[in-house]
């Protein structure tokens, strides 16, 4: 063992004066908190980050295969399911990503009451749909049968404005050529707190809308596909397009197929959400600062409280450099100190957000109810190296000014 490393481990903080040990208190707490916000920043961010991604991977399809040749109305731009899932079947590494397929159709709808109407978007799905996000927010009733025509799913927004429950039957009005009227009973109430997926779509059987428009049951607006892991989207969307025009090409078809993926059809969220990334890395380098300040003001309280032994040890031979790297050590001690208190009160204030969900939140204008907290523990182990790094270099320069006391005036020093 090096010497300077056994003084270092045998000294104690601020023993010399009680001034002397509130000083370094305070500069513990102070790194204490600035611990304890970059673990709460990281947490919290991340926790967003994951919740309102999985809202919109879960709500929106993750790739959308529709027709190339867009026209003025939905009857125009449609897509037949049998050639799409015809090249992703004969595609096995593709078919292997996907965990669930649909056709679905959108048709804007009138709903009306006895004292209210509301315009909305019907989203028909056949029998592929994954109802299993919507039916984890079920409020009232349950998921509409696939068998059910008439039967939808509406969002407890749009429920509470028409003052509709699960089990009521409303008007539903659709407007093309002439209006054609159904009557659509409300199997289930939902409630994603997601008021751009709320507010908009309420979700029933395909054949609804295919029996409006006149369509075949092959007939939709696009396929909507969500694979089992969204690592490689981008990737994943390119292949698809290779392998829908492969198809086209083989078949000798004349249909033209445009794939778009989740990101892309939400830009401004996952913009929104690099955002939040960046204010973590603010949040971050402020506190490595302010945590840098109170480290260098450490340091020099326990050169001051010691200044008689480095004259001491460097009477006794000791170079520069081995006192500069024993107080430094020592001012280490403070680190790790500070760096348990602070992940022990900033991952439990954590914990106890994800359990109890003690901070609540508008869901109008946060997507959620309460605060979300997802934990990255690799993150948390990679901010502590982090930290420990920093704040060994922090403390290298400030430490020269033990190069500049000499033994014959620190042996008088009072």
């Amino acid at each position: 063992m090096r010497y300077e490393l056994f003084i270092a481990q045998r000294m104690k903080l601020g023993e010399s004066s009680k001034r002397g040990s509130l000083s370094l208190n305070i500069a513990l707490a102070g790194i204490v908190l600035a611990v304890v916000v970059m673990i709460v920043s990281i947490t919290v961010m991340t926790g967003f980050r994951d919740e309102i991604s999985s809202k919109i991977y879960s709500l929106d399809p993750h790739i959308k295969i529709s027709n190339a040749v867009l026209g003025i109305d939905d009857n125009y731009s449609t897509i037949n399911a049998q050639e799409a899932t015809t090249s992703i079947a004969a595609d096995s590494a593709m078919t292997a990503r996907v965990a669930s397929m649909s056709l679905i159709a959108d048709k804007p709808a009138i709903l009306k009451t006895d004292t209210d109407f509301k315009g909305i978007q019907l989203r028909g799905v056949d029998s592929g749909y994954d109802w299993s996000y919507i039916g984890s927010h079920l409020v009232e009733g349950r998921t509409p049968a696939d068998t059910a025509i008439n039967e939808i799913a509406m969002s407890k927004l749009v429920a509470d404005q028409l003052r509709l429950h699960a089990g009521d039957k409303v008007l539903t009005y659709f407007i093309d050529e002439k209006v054609k009227v159904r009557k659509v009973t409300i199997a289930g109430v939902f409630d994603t707190n997601f008021e751009n997926f709320d507010g908009s779509l309420m979700l029933g059987n395909i054949a609804l809308v295919q029996q409006v428009n006149g369509w075949n049951g092959d007939t939709g607006n696009f396929v909507g596909l969500n694979l089992r892991d969204v690592d490689h989207l981008r990737d994943d969307a390119y292949h698809l397009y290779s392998t829908l025009a492969r198809g086209t090409c083989e078949r000798r078809t004349n249909t033209l197929f445009y794939v778009t993926h989740t990101r892309n059809n939400n830009m401004a969220f996952f913009a929104w959400l690099g955002m939040l990334d960046m204010n973590v890395v603010i949040i971050l380098v402020l506190m490595m600062v302010v945590a840098g300040f109170t480290l260098i003001s450490a340091l020099l309280m326990i050169v001051l409280e010691r200044i008689r032994m480095i004259g001491l040890l460097k009477a006794l031979g000791a170079t520069n450099a081995s006192v500069r790297r024993i107080f430094v050590l020592l001012t280490q001690k403070l680190i790790l100190k500070a760096l348990a208190l602070g992940y022990i009160i900033g991952i439990g204030l954590a914990l106890a957000q994800k359990w109890l969900h003690i901070v609540r939140l508008d869901p109008e204008a946060y997507y959620m109810s309460y605060v979300p907290i997802s934990i990255d523990w690799a993150a948390l182990v990679l901010l502590a190296v982090g930290i420990l790094v920093v704040s060994y270099l922090t403390l290298i320069g400030p430490s020269l000014i033990i190069s500049t006391i000499k033994p014959t005036s620190t042996m008088r020093f009072e």
